[in-house]
């Protein structure tokens, strides 16, 4: 039987670590949003963060490929890991709640472990993963609040672009593992923010025109951070975790997300934080713990003794 892909401790330390970075994205959407088209928000962002590692592979003296399969692979990474979910969740994000976009957005936990386990031998769908996932979506959907889902309806196509969102982020990150896994975190991020940038400025200029540049320093700020670290630095550690800890295990940095961003509201927004809150804050820890096993086999081997 081949062995599944386990976390370690130093990718559960580095999906803490993007969760924080990722926390803040939805935010810097809203920021964005007053000043900025949906597409010139993907824009900037794919092209500021494939800038970043363009210096950063430069500064490095790395090689990016030549050949014309691993390009192909790359634009179709970026497409489906960055201009599409970009496109819907800023476009979704101007016609549903914050709340409910977060949660439909953490379902990408959901999509990936289904289609990693369909694909790969190594990330077999678990009653352990199945029961660790649930628990975690439970406490997401109970930090932001039951009441954000009474707005959820199919027929919103605001929800169904978070939803389709969720979707390609789980087809992207198990393409990412079957195509890309044999070249440098490094070399993959930069070249799929490249063809994501070589898509979207073209695109922006079509559907909406030359770019506002008299923005204000918050919005500045905003696309900075999202360009910056929630895209450059962010690539570069997951495709890292993506290697060692595989599709499925990497996806759940979604659920840990929206408590960090609620977490931010709270800090930086001056937001409150209501009680059930801090429920699902512990429901998605108990989630966590249970997908990664270890305290399930150090009390299973205490029952034994």
């Amino acid at each position: 039987m081949v062995a599944q892909k386990q976390i370690s401790l130093a990718a559960w330390i580095g999906l803490g670590t993007l969760a924080l970075i990722w926390g803040g994205s939805f935010m810097a959407n809203a920021v964005m949003l007053k000043e900025m088209s949906v597409y010139w928000i993907v824009a900037s962002r794919v092209s500021l963060g494939a800038l970043v590692l363009w210096i950063y592979v430069i500064a490095r003296g790395y090689t990016l490929p030549r050949g014309a399969r691993i390009w192909a692979d790359l634009l179709i990474m970026g497409l489906f890991n960055n201009v599409v979910p970009f496109i819907l969740i800023a476009w979704g994000q101007q016609h549903i709640a914050s709340g409910l976009a977060s949660i439909l957005n953490a379902a990408t936990a959901f999509f990936a472990i289904i289609i990693a386990a369909i694909v790969f031998s190594d990330e077999r769908l678990t009653a352990r993963k199945i029961a660790g996932v649930t628990l975690g979506f439970g406490g997401v959907v109970l930090v932001i609040g039951l009441s954000a889902l009474k707005g959820f309806s199919l027929a919103s196509i605001g929800q169904l672009a978070v939803l389709g969102a969720a979707v390609s982020y789980g087809l992207s990150a198990t393409f990412a593992r079957a195509r890309l896994s044999g070249i440098r975190p490094e070399i993959a991020a930069t070249g799929m923010l490249t063809c994501s940038s070589l898509v979207m400025i073209p695109l922006a200029y079509a559907i909406s025109g030359a770019p506002n540049l008299a923005l204000t320093s918050q919005t500045i700020m905003a696309t900075l951070y999202l360009a910056i670290l929630s895209t450059g630095i962010a690539y570069l550690l997951y495709y890292r975790i993506l290697a060692a800890a595989g599709t499925g295990n990497t996806a759940l940095v979604t659920l840990l997300v929206t408590p960090v961003a609620v977490a931010l509201g709270a800090l930086l927004l001056r937001e409150s934080l209501a009680p059930q809150a801090y429920g699902g804050f512990a429901l998605i820890a108990l989630g966590m713990l249970v997908i990664d096993g270890r305290l399930l086999r150090i009390f299973a081997r205490e029952d034994r003794a």
